[in-house]
């Protein structure tokens, strides 16, 4: 039905190349792509795809850590810069990992320093900034969880966006994340979607397909976020286990076509 603007993400589908990613999204209806080297941007724009969120700096290496601060601001603000070259709406960022014997509120704190010196060039470029909130819980695979993770806590995350107070910071949230920290998930979408820019998919646990082998409730979900009046991309951020990569993204595909 295309009512869901549907994206990919590039690194889950790694050994494909971006641009045969693309060709095989395009073909299966997805309007976007995201998490591929800039470098093939203009090949798959060119394939009729939109770069649905430009990547910066990392989720290791954050703004909790104020040595890290100038390193992000430059970070972001090239891929800010991207986003406008590409006509892509959004640049993703993150907390970084927890640093030892810090308090949170200082943790918090040097976040919101961090992004304050480069929210106002945000706003000037109409991009957003899309802070992502990561599990902390899964140690089995370093894509699949993230411990030591500090906003690990959808309403930490909540709390430092509201903290930024601009339309142009906002949460990207993995429903995949939240299931496993928060679970509640259509409920935390109602509550929180005036701050929500930005989500992805997975099947949990494992990180999978959204199948019937795993337990989250895919079409419920897309269809309370339509309901919410989102705009924005959904994209398939799920690590393909079946043995035929394009059905299963075809198969995830059809789920959230709702």
């Amino acid at each position: 039905m295309g009512r869901i603007r549907q994206s990919v993400m590039g690194w889950c589908f790694k050994p494909m190349s971006a641009e045969d990613l693309a060709e095989l999204g395009k073909k299966l209806g997805l309007v976007a792509i995201e998490g591929i080297d800039v470098a093939s941007y203009p090949a798959v724009k060119k394939i009729g795809l939109d770069i649905s969120l430009v990547g910066s700096h990392g989720f290791a290496k954050g703004p909790t850590d104020s040595a890290n601060h100038s390193e992000i601001q430059a970070s972001l603000r090239k891929a800010i810069d991207t986003a406008v070259e590409f006509n892509s709406p959004s640049v993703i960022t993150f907390t970084g990992m927890r640093v030892p014997g810090m308090r949170d509120e200082v943790a918090k704190q040097n976040c919101i320093d961090c992004w304050k010196q480069v929210i106002g060039y945000a706003e000037e470029k109409k991009i957003t900034l899309c802070l992502e909130h990561l599990n902390s819980r899964d140690s089995s695979h370093p894509m699949k969880g993230h411990p030591g993770y500090f906003g690990d806590d959808v309403h930490l995350c909540i709390d430092l966006i509201k903290q930024m107070n601009s339309p142009n910071f906002k949460l990207l949230f993995d429903i995949y994340h939240v299931q496993i920290m928060l679970g509640d998930v259509i409920r935390r979408i109602r509550e929180l979607h005036p701050w929500i820019g930005h989500y992805h998919t997975a099947g949990n646990p494992g990180r999978g397909e959204i199948d019937e082998n795993q337990e989250i409730n895919y079409p419920p979900i897309l269809r309370v976020i339509l309901e919410t009046g989102f705009k924005g991309y959904v994209a398939q951020e799920f690590i393909p286990t079946w043995d035929d990569h394009a059905k299963a993204l075809e198969h995830a595909i059809k789920v959230c076509d709702v």
